[in-house]
């Protein structure tokens, strides 16, 4: 075989390489959690390591109301929480071994699972609460996205069907978003727009809508 045959061979091996790289999925992180009688009862969020996100779960829509239909909901999270999470994941082996503290007497806050997908490796980890930082610091992150993806349920929920419900629940939404317990924020801009820009609902509400909008403009990574 002379040079140029070799070389025109190892051209077409990274070509292939390179295509077949690019068909690869993208790696995936995903948490749920399963809480009986707490708002929601269940979800689950999985993120791509692409930043493409979905959101699923089940459970009443407030304490009074009837059990509602599941909710799903597809959102691209920041660059920065894409990478926490995926930084944190390593940080414990992407879920591989025990992750849970083993103590009986805490008392349940949920079944939690952990999962990690990449081509033929799959790995996941269950536990109630787990003393190693890396676990607790992904936790909140999941948390604060599952918080601001049933606000932006509510919201649209009270904006469709009881107007004057949007004032509280507004309310409670800038008191999370001040505590810190908010992620991703960009993923419910489009029905905070919606009632910031419509003259049929409070001032006051439109004005709170219009401050988490500017928040949602230069959130902090979700969980930080």
């Amino acid at each position: 075989m002379n040079v140029f045959s070799r070389l025109t061979l190892v051209a077409l091996i990274l070509a292939v390489t390179a295509s077949l790289a690019q068909q690869s999925p993208p790696a995936t992180i995903s948490f749920s959690l399963d809480f009986p009688q707490s708002i929601p009862d269940h979800y689950v969020i999985t993120v791509s390591s692409d930043r493409h996100a979905t959101y699923d779960s089940t459970g009443k829509l407030t304490p009074q109301s009837d059990p509602g239909d599941p909710f799903h909901d597809d959102f691209t999270v920041s660059a920065d929480t894409c990478k926490k999470i995926f930084d944190l994941a390593a940080k414990v082996k992407y879920f591989e071994g025990q992750i849970d503290s083993g103590n009986k007497k805490l008392a349940s806050t949920g079944v939690k699972v952990l999962k990690y997908e990449e081509g033929t490796r799959k790995t996941e980890a269950t536990y109630n609460y787990s003393p190693i930082p890396a676990v607790q610091q992904i936790t909140a992150v999941f948390q604060n996205i599952s918080t601001t993806l049933e606000f932006g349920r509510r919201l649209d929920f009270f904006y469709r069907h009881q107007k004057l419900a949007l004032e509280d629940e507004l309310k409670h939404m800038e008191e999370s978003a001040k505590s810190n317990n908010l992620g991703e924020l960009q993923a419910v801009v489009p029905i905070l727009q919606r009632i910031a820009a419509d003259h049929s609902v409070l001032n006051v509400t439109r004005a709170r809508a219009q401050r988490l909008l500017s928040s949602a403009n230069a959130a902090p990574v979700a969980g930080s």
